[in-house]
């Protein structure tokens, strides 16, 4: 699979060319506030493999494991584009919102739908988690 992507103004864009790892919509609530939506629609890559280019600001809170979760925007525009999580080091989220092929996102999970809002309608053919997946 071969991606790229950008914020709203276009002052930091991304590409890889790498495999997807996974597709999911985070529930959580701190991906909630982040994102300003229902969820976080991500998908996760090897970091060494996405090429970003344009500054990058993090915002670092801690998860619900109490490791530390970073989530990069744009600081000219507050677009919201990467996910790096302490728990899972050497891989980084991209936010299927900023993808310049926006067909490319196909979920194939939905995680910490023990958060999911009343409004919000879910795929039934995609697995669900309450919380996060059991580790391969």
């Amino acid at each position: 699979m071969s991606i790229s992507g950008k914020c709203l103004c276009g002052s930091v864009k991304y590409s890889t060319a790498a495999e997807c790892l996974n597709m999911g919509n985070c529930h959580c609530i701190d991906c909630k506030k982040a994102s300003g939506s229902g969820y976080a629609p991500t998908m996760l890559f090897p970091e060494a493999a996405v090429s970003i280019t344009g500054t990058v600001k993090f915002y670092s809170s801690p998860g619900r494991s109490g490791k530390l979760v970073h989530r990069g925007f744009c600081p000219e525009c507050g677009s919201q584009l990467f996910g790096k999580v302490d728990r899972m080091p050497g891989l980084i989220a991209v936010r299927a919102g900023s993808l310049d092929d926006l067909s490319l996102y196909k979920p194939t999970l939905d995680l910490f739908t023990c958060h999911v809002s009343a409004w919000d309608t879910l795929d039934p053919d995609i697995p669900k988690f309450e919380e996060l997946p059991p580790r391969p």
